[in-house]
């Protein structure tokens, strides 16, 4: 079976997906060395680890550069985060998909929220993206490469839920995968979208979503960490950091 296939299969399985958010190649071998199922990058993590904040910072070629050496060393399939695209116009966008495909990993999240201006990217622009997409990695050889398509619109509207499901209607009939609505927590709110959007949905953590369990009896499928993890290490280095400056002592680095 290859990675595209299972991880396609994860996301049908009884249980809820809960996938591993990696930055690095380290993080990313001890999430698959717990158990994990499947790797999804993060941008913000990898932004961070370079010394950036999140937002298309970074030049894409280090960017895939990190993604491939997480994809080249894990067996379970990997997730690439890779923002809205990299680019400004379609071309160059669909070029980076396709040279993300071409890293070994089984499906990308791309999102509609614009990154050089407000907003979110017009509905019929994104679906004619997606679909364009959809064809191109078909024709590549990469059917049924997953597509995550996420849509900002709980970060980004006053009153996102009818705007949200016209949104991943639309994605899901140009091509896309699955949803991902990072920011939606209400639960009738979930279950609404999970009982009329015909794909997998996919939620993100926050403080007041945080249990697989209960969001698998809302008929969520797949459930990611995004940047907490990462902001965790990077606060108990920053900590430890701190006082070993503050003690002029190592004695605290060897406690249990």
């Amino acid at each position: 079976m290859s990675k595209i296939q299972e991880f396609n299969e994860l996301h049908s399985a009884k249980e809820l997906l809960f996938i591993g958010n990696a930055w690095d190649l380290l993080s990313a071998l001890t999430l698959e060395k717990v158990g994990f199922k499947a790797i999804g990058t993060t941008s913000w993590g990898i932004a961070n680890s370079l010394g950036y904040a999140d937002g298309e910072l970074i030049d894409f070629d280090r960017h895939l550069a990190i993604i491939k050496t997480i994809a080249n060393n894990v067996k379970i399939p990997v997730s690439a985060d890779i923002e809205a695209g990299y680019g400004q116009d379609q071309k160059t966008i669909l070029e980076n998909v396709l040279r993300t495909a071409d890293v070994g990993v089984a499906g990308i999240n791309i999102e509609d929220y614009l990154k050089k201006q407000k907003g979110l990217r017009n509905l019929k622009e994104h679906c004619n993206l997606l679909a364009e997409m959809r064809t191109m990695l078909d024709n590549h050889g990469y059917k049924n490469f997953y597509i995550n398509a996420r849509t900002d619109t709980y970060f980004q509207l006053q009153n996102p839920f009818m705007e949200t499901m016209n949104r991943a209607k639309a994605f899901v009939e140009s091509g896309a995968s699955g949803i991902f609505i990072p920011g939606l927590t209400d639960d009738e709110e979930i279950r609404e979208i999970t009982l009329n959007i015909d794909a997998p949905i996919n939620l993100l953590s926050l403080p007041e979503l945080t249990d697989c369990n209960k969001l698998k009896e809302l008929g969520v499928k797949r459930f990611s960490f995004g940047n907490a993890l990462s902001d965790k290490i990077i606060s108990y280095l920053n900590m430890n950091a701190y006082q070993l400056q503050e003690k002029q002592n190592t004695a605290f680095l060897y406690e249990n």
